[in-house]
C-alpha cells in the first residue's frame, strides 16, 4: 500500500509542477497558504512512527492500523494539494519517502542515521545510547511510560486479575512488611518502585524463605553464582540470599548492570534477570537493535523467560494503577516493633499467640519474613528482641498467659513417628546442603551430613551424587 501510494502521489506531484521560471506570472493572485495541508505531514509522520513502535513492541494489529491511517491522511491531504494551484505535492512525496526510509529502519534493513528530518519538523529518531547511565532512564519516572500494554502484557494483566489475584494480594501484602527493608535500595538508585514490586510477586510472592527446584532462594530468587558475584555470601547458618535488605541492594546492582549492557531495555533486562545474561546477551549481538518483542529474540527465549517478563511488567502495571482494574489491595498498618519475648518461645509459638488481627492467615509469614536469619521451631531467650507488626501487638496478651504457652508448647513438641531412612536425593545444579535440609523438611545440616560422610564447614556436594535423607513417615 505504502510503495503505489507512493508512486501516485509521485504523479500527482509532476502534473502539479509550479510553471518553469521562464513563464510569465504577472496576472496571478497572491499564492495562497497551504500550511494547513503541509501540517498534515507532520501529524501523520508522527503516528506512523507510533505504529512501528507498537509493532515492534508487540501489537502488531494495533501498530499497522496506525500506520495505514497515517498514510490514508498523507495521501489524501496529498491529492487535495496536487489538485490546488501553487501547493507543493512534492512535499508530500517527500514525505512518503521517509516513511518508507522510517519502515526500512524499523526492519532492520540498514543502521539507522543519527536523524530523519522532514521540513525540520518530523521528529528525529535518537541514536542507541548504550553507554548511557542506567538511572537516569528510570529516574523519577512511573514506569507505565516504559511499559507498553501490548497482547502479552494484557494477557498478563488477566492472569494476575483471575487465577492469580490470590497470589498478587499475597506479594502486595507481604510488600507491605518487607517495604523499609526492600524499598531503600531501589529509592537510593532512582529505579521505579512498581518495578521491584513486579519482580517481588513474580518471583515469590514476597516469601522471603522461598527455594526454587532450580536452586534460586530468597525472595528475589538469586541463582547461588549470581548471588556470589553481588556479594551475597552463605553458610550453614544463614544464606543471605533470605536477607531482605541485602538481596534488594544486589538486584538493584543487576538491574543496573544489565540496563547499561542492553542499552537501557527494561524488557531485555528482566529477561536476563529470568533467562541469563549470557543467553540474552547472546542473542542482542546476533540481532542488533532487535526489541525483546521482535520474533527474532522473543521466540528464542524459553517459554519460562516470554511468560516472566510480561508478567512483570503486568504486575508493576497493577501496583501503580489498581483503579483501572478495579483491583483493591488491602489496607494495613506495616510498621514493625521491636518486642522483646515475655519467656522463651519460637517464631512459630510467637504467630500463634499473636492470632490473627488485620491479617485473617496470621502472622506466622510476616514474622518469618521480618525476621530471616531466626528458623521458625527454635525457642529463643526470654527477653530476646524480635520484630513484630504494631498492630498485631495489639492482641499480645495471651503471649504472657503462662497456661495458653504451655498448650501451644505441647503442639510445637509433637513429632511425627520417625520412618526408617528410605529416600534418597540426587544433587543437582545449584543444590547446598542447607537447601536440601530445608526442603526435606524433618531432617538438619547435621543429620544429612553424619549420614552422608560430608565434613563441615564446606558440606562439599557434586552434581548426580545420591545422598541419603532421614524421612517422615
Amino acid at each position: 500500500m505504502l510503495r503505489s501510494a507512493w508512486v501516485a502521489l509521485l504523479l500527482l506531484g509532476c502534473a502539479s509542477a509550479p510553471p518553469l521560471p521562464h513563464q510569465p506570472q504577472e496576472d496571478l493572485a497572491p499564492a495562497p497558504s497551504f500550511d494547513a495541508q503541509y501540517a498534515v505531514i507532520g501529524e501523520a509522520t508522527t503516528r506512523y512512527q507510533a505504529g512501528l513502535e507498537l509493532i515492534r513492541a508487540g501489537s502488531p494489529r494495533d501498530g499497522q492500523a496506525k500506520m495505514d491511517a497515517a498514510l490514508t491522511q498523507i495521501e489524501q491531504a496529498g491529492v487535495s494539494c496536487a489538485l490546488a494551484a501553487g501547493c507543493e505535492a512534492g512535499r508530500f512525496v517527500q514525505a512518503m519517502a521517509v516513511l518508507l526510509r522510517l519502515q526500512s529502519i524499523a526492519a532492520g534493513f540498514f543502521d539507522a542515521p543519527d536523524d530523519v528530518a522532514l521540513d525540520d519538523e518530523t521528529p528525529t529518531l535518537p541514536a542507541p545510547t548504550g553507554n548511557a547511565p542506567a538511572v537516569p532512564m528510570l529516574a523519577g519516572k512511573p514506569l507505565d511510560q516504559l511499559i507498553v500494554l501490548n497482547e502479552p502484557v494484557r494477557a498478563a494483566l488477566e492472569d494476575w486479575l483471575t487465577w492469580m489475584r490470590p497470589q498478587l494480594i499475597e506479594s502486595w501484602t507481604n510488600y507491605q512488611f518487607l517495604r523499609a527493608d526492600m524499598w531503600p535500595a531501589y529509592e537510593r538508585a532512582g529505579l521505579p518502585e512498581a518495578l521491584l514490586f513486579g519482580i517481588l510477586a513474580k518471583e515469590s510472592a514476597g516469601r522471603v524463605h522461598a527455594y526454587s527446584s532450580a536452586g534460586a532462594a530468597g525472595p528475589l530468587q538469586f541463582m547461588p553464582a549470581t548471588a556470589r558475584r553481588f556479594g551475597l555470601g552463605g553458610s550453614a547458618e544463614f544464606d543471605e540470599r533470605l536477607d531482605p535488605a541485602r538481596v534488594s541492594q544486589a538486584n538493584v546492582a543487576y538491574i543496573q548492570e544489565q540496563l547499561r549492557t542492553l542499552n537501557q531495555n527494561l524488557e531485555l533486562t528482566l529477561a536476563a534477570y529470568n533467562g541469563g545474561e549470557g543467553r540474552v546477551g547472546r542473542l542482542v549481538k546476533r540481532h542488533p537493535g532487535k526489541s525483546f518483542w521482535s520474533d527474532a529474540i522473543y521466540f528464542a527465549l524459553p517459554a519460562e523467560t516470554r511468560d516472566y517478563v510480561p508478567k512483570v511488567l503486568a504486575a508493576a502495571h497493577l501496583f501503580s494503577n489498581p483503579e483501572r482494574y478495579g483491583l483493591r489491595f488491602p489496607t494495613l498498618t506495616p510498621t514493625l516493633d521491636a518486642y522483646p519475648l515475655p519467656h522463651s518461645m519460637s517464631l512459630a509459638e510467637l504467630a500463634i499467640c499473636l492470632g490473627q488481627g488485620e491479617r485473617l492467615e496470621g502472622w506466622f509469614r510476616t514474622l518469618r519474613n521480618a525476621n530471616p536469619r531466626v528458623k521458625p521451631e527454635l525457642r529463643l531467650p526470654k527477653g530476646t528482641s524480635i520484630r513484630v507488626p504494631a498492630s498485631a501487638l495489639l492482641n499480645a496478651a495471651p503471649c504472657a498467659d503462662m497456661e495458653f504457652m504451655s498448650r501451644i508448647a505441647a503442639l510445637q513438641d509433637a513429632k511425627n513417628p520417625t520412618g526408617p531412612i528410605a529416600v534418597s536425593y540426587t544433587v543437582r545444579r545449584g543444590d547446598t546442603l542447607n537447601a536440601i535440609a530445608r526442603r526435606t523438611r524433618c531432617s538438619s545440616v547435621a543429620d544429612l551430613a553424619r549420614l552422608n560422610g560430608l565434613k563441615a564447614p564446606r558440606y562439599a556436594l557434586k552434581i548426580g551424587q545420591k545422598l541419603r535423607l532421614p524421612t517422615c513417615s
